[in-house]
Formats: structure tokens, C-alpha cells, sequence
């Protein structure tokens, strides 16, 4: 009889997971856990914001493409057993308990998933606050859509502040789709386009994507300036200076700012050389039933959701097979798929696999309707997967 209440008590017990962030990675791994253990399980899943953008979405609303209200997705719209949302700001990470303090509640971890992504350091490019504006942030996306409407005449340059970045092709894309603004707002002719980057090509493992890149900046008169990257602005002279010394003139400066970890995560002692370090196979950390999974890590990916979404897939296998005694899952293999505009409607596509090979590959398919179509399945599957919306 005791062991028939032993039992029956811990089939009663539910697996307490909290997940700090609900981006791509929290949204994913919190998904997963309620399709697969929901009944057995209580997920809090926390974020300060109340709603979701996708990272493509910034350049529609900077570009005047979708307003900014339109793109905005409420987590209050999760409805998943087992998964409750908190909005509330994290103060502190005691990964050693699996401990969570917010401005609201105190929470206590059987398995703590750490998710919080990239933040933006705009301190640490001198002038970049003052004479510059950045598309990374929706707010910077959406300060941006005015400035850029009125823009009509001078020299406009997309510039990298550091590395690593989130979404590599988005510079890129920036330049690409503002050379088309400008063309349809039949300014094209009095306004000059830079794009500085800190590799040697737009997309440094796909060589081949980075071929028709550089011949489509080339067709549309766009000074592709690589291995290098914005040191500072002045914004008294208006002259954005690279880490060689050389200076360009500038009438409107689209930014990428410094990425870092969240104070929060580096206040706790999770990071090592500013990212939190985890096991590339499967994202667990060095604490107990701690991981770690997206642009926080330092996994070896590029910082985007795709690989963020594949990280919490694989921490999810784990944590359920940890909760069943199951099988090990399958290493985690930082491969993802990347779609990138090329402008006037066209939408590429890059495979890429980072952990197969020796050194990280990408495949690349030209643009074509199918993959203008594929873009926008690749959202509207995740509204609903996540969000329940159509």
C-alpha cells in the first residue's frame, strides 16, 4: 500500500519547467513540452514583452511594408496545457538552485532553459546614439520608417558595429531593399548606398550565395565595403568611421549595434567571454538540469531563430527523456534555413549546416516564386504552431 501512494504521488507531481524568454527557442521548446507531456507538466514561460515580431517582420515595418501594430503577435494568445505566460522582468539567475527572482514572483526550476537571446549594447559604438539609427530593435525599426521617408537625396550607409550578429543576411537585405524604396520613390539617382561588413563575404559560408549578392550590389550601384566594420560615429560632421581610420560621409545611417548577453545572465555566472557556454550536442550547460539555447550561447551557429528553434528541439528530446528514462536524442546539428531578399519581390534561400563538416557550408537556391511562397509559410506555420493564430 505504500508504494501504491509513493506511485500514485509522483504520478500526481508535474515537471516544473521555467523558461526564460519567448522567442523562437522558448516558444519552440515550451510548444514541444505541452504536445508531448502537457498533463505532466507546469512551464512558466517568461518575457517582459507582451508580444512576438519576427525578425523579418522589422524590415516590413521599416520599409512601410506592414504597420507596426499589424506585426505584432500578443503572447497572451499562447493557449498550450501545461504552459502559462509571465510578462515580467527578470532580476536574477541562481542556476545552481534553478532559481528565477522577477519584479513579481520567485520561481523554482526541476528544469531551468535559459533563452533569452542577444541584446544591443548601442553605448559601445561612440556617436551611434546620438548622429545614428539602428533596425535590429523594433523601436529602432520603427524611429526608422519616418527618417527613411524622408530621405531623398545624399549618402546613405548600412554599417556593422561588431561580431557576432544576429541574422547575418540582414544587412544585406537592408541595402537591397532600400535601393528599392528609393528607386519607387524616384530618388534612386540622388542617393548613394555603402554596405560595411566585417567578413570578407555577405554570407561567409555559402560562397555561392555570396557571388550573386555581390553581383546583385554591383547591378544596383551599392558600395559593398567587406572586412570592415564602424568604429564610430561623429555626428557633428556626419562621418561614420571604420576600424582602418577611413571615414564615410553619411545623410542617414542604418546601424548594427554591438550584440551582448543580457546583464542578467552575465551578473549570474553563466558566460565565459561574454555568452553562456554549453554543450554543442545537446545545449545543457555546466549546472544540473540548467540549458542554454539561441543567440545567448555560444554554441558555434549563427545568431538567428531558425538555429535557436533547432537548439530547442533538441533540449526538449532531452528533458523529456530525462522525465521517461528514455533513449538519448540525437546530437544537435546547427543546421537551419535562412530566407534572404534580394529586392523587387525576389526571395533566395541558404541551407546551412555549421557541425557536419569540417568548417560551416551553405547550399544555395535562387530566388523564384516557390521560395517567395515557402517565406511566407515558414511564418504562418509558426503563428499558428506557437500561437494557435491562422
Amino acid at each position: 500500500m505504500h508504494n501504491a501512494k509513493k506511485r500514485c504521488k509522483e504520478i500526481m507531481m508535474k515537471l516544473r519547467v521555467v523558461v526564460l524568454g519567448a522567442g523562437f527557442g522558448g516558444l519552440e521548446l515550451s510548444t514541444i513540452l505541452s504536445q508531448e507531456i502537457g498533463d505532466r507538466l507546469d512551464l512558466k514561460l517568461i518575457d517582459r514583452s507582451d508580444s512576438f515580431v519576427f525578425g523579418a517582420s522589422k524590415l516590413d515595418v521599416m520599409f512601410g511594408r506592414l504597420t507596426a501594430d499589424s506585426v505584432r503577435i500578443p503572447y497572451r494568445s499562447i493557449s498550450k496545457p501545461g504552459v502559462e505566460f509571465c510578462q515580467e522582468t527578470i532580476t536574477s539567475i541562481d542556476p545552481a538552485a534553478r532559481r528565477v527572482t522577477t519584479d513579481k514572483a520567485t520561481y523554482d526550476a526541476d528544469v531551468l532553459v535559459i533563452a533569452l537571446g542577444a541584446e544591443y549594447d548601442m553605448n559601445a559604438t561612440p556617436g551611434l546614439v546620438d548622429g545614428g539609427d539602428e533596425f535590429y530593435s523594433f523601436e529602432g525599426a520603427v524611429r526608422l520608417r519616418e527618417r527613411i521617408a524622408r530621405f531623398s537625396k545624399g549618402h546613405a550607409v548600412v554599417g556593422v558595429t561588431s561580431e557576432p550578429y544576429k541574422c547575418p543576411p540582414a544587412p544585406t537585405e537592408a541595402a537591397l531593399l532600400l535601393h528599392d524604396y528609393l528607386k519607387k520613390r524616384g530618388v534612386r539617382d540622388a542617393c548613394t548606398i555603402s554596405l560595411v561588413v566585417p567578413s570578407g563575404l555577405p554570407i561567409p559560408p555559402s560562397p555561392e550565395t555570396s557571388r550573386e549578392l555581390i553581383e546583385a550590389f554591383a547591378e544596383r550601384g551599392i558600395d559593398f565595403i567587406p572586412d570592415r566594420s564602424v568604429r564610430a560615429l561623429d555626428p557633428k560632421r556626419c562621418v561614420a568611421i571604420l576600424d582602418d581610420n577611413r571615414e564615410l560621409p553619411y545623410d542617414l545611417f542604418l546601424g548594427i549595434p554591438k550584440h551582448k548577453a543580457p546583464d542578467v545572465v552575465v551578473n549570474c555566472g553563466l558566460t565565459e567571454d561574454g555568452w553562456i557556454p554549453v554543450e554543442k550536442k545537446d545545449l545543457k550547460t555546466r549546472f544540473p538540469n540548467v540549458y542554454a539555447i539561441g543567440d545567448v550561447t555560444s554554441v558555434g551557429t549563427s545568431k538567428a531563430g531558425v538555429y535557436a528553434e533547432g537548439a530547442a528541439r533538441i533540449a526538449a528530446a532531452g528533458i523529456i527523456a530525462e522525465l521517461e528514462g528514455g533513449d538519448e536524442p540525437e546530437f544537435y546539428k546547427g543546421q537551419g534555413t535562412c530566407y534572404l531578399e534580394f529586392g523587387d519581390g525576389r526571395v533566395g534561400r541558404v541551407d546551412m549546416d555549421f557541425f557536419s563538416g569540417p568548417a560551416p557550408m551553405g547550399n544555395f537556391a535562387e530566388p523564384s516564386d516557390d521560395i517567395v511562397l515557402e517565406k511566407r509559410e515558414f511564418e504562418h506555420g509558426r503563428r499558428f504552431r506557437w500561437f494557435g493564430l491562422k
